[in-house]
């Protein structure tokens, strides 16, 4: 990888207007695009990403891994690929100045994709639910015991070598989206590592872990996620 690699920014945003204008404003400036995949949203979530300066896609059909592939496409179409990509949310719970420890595995050639571990950092008190935390230690040990991939979390703020996530065939279209990624990465040999992050209150209304059906929904999801790569 070149000394000074290319790196883009992945975030899938529904009904975030709020919020993304600010994580938008503390992304580095080492980075080169900032995608924004507007996931159908009621609100000026687009309007808004665009006039902090992000590019944004449309993608209709709701479902977080949805919005991810959407993105992807767009930046499969320019004409100069990236070197790295960086997912992460946008509702302002992670700390988007954190992405220069987050990439540094991968810059320093020891690792080909970086989770940003939320158990392994600060969490300010109420930025995770009791089923959040439970739903991370539950799938993240179903996969050391079935499969035998070491991680903490399932964090949205991750990194990864662009050519290894081509090379991954990602499908999945909304809550398995993360832990296919990390499942497919250890099934290939990628080399991979966890780093870390703090993690704070989000803005708004969380679409999973603010009700019901998204909890449960999320959980079915990730757990059929983990046996049908068994």
């Amino acid at each position: 990888m070149s000394n000074s690699p290319i790196i883009d920014v992945i975030i899938p945003a529904y009904n975030e207007e709020k919020s993304i204008p600010k994580v938008i404003a503390e992304i580095p400036d080492f980075v080169r695009h900032i995608v924004v995949a507007n996931n159908n949203s009621t609100d000026r979530t687009g309007e808004v990403a665009d006039a902090a300066g992000a590019a944004v896609v449309f993608e209709a059909k709701k479902g977080y891994g949805k919005a991810c592939l959407t993105a992807m496409d767009w930046i499969k179409k320019q004409e100069i690929q990236p070197d790295i990509v960086v997912f992460l949310d946008g509702d302002y719970s992670d700390y988007p100045e954190e992405m220069k420890e987050l990439i540094q595995p991968i810059l320093n050639g020891s690792s080909d994709m970086v989770i940003g571990s939320r158990a392994l950092g600060q969490r300010e008190s109420g930025s995770m639910t009791l089923p959040q935390v439970f739903g991370n230690w539950l799938a993240t040990t179903m996969m050391r015991y079935m499969q035998g991939a070491k991680f903490t979390d399932l964090g949205p703020f991750r990194a990864i070598v662009w050519s290894k996530l081509l090379g991954l065939s990602m499908v999945d279209q909304n809550y398995g989206w993360t832990i296919e990624m990390q499942i497919k990465a250890h099934k290939a040999g990628l080399r991979y590592t966890e780093v870390p992050v703090n993690y704070r209150k989000r803005i708004g209304v969380s679409k999973v872990s603010g009700t019901v059906k998204g909890v449960f929904g999320a959980g079915y999801k990730i757990i059929l996620t983990i046996f049908r790569y068994w």
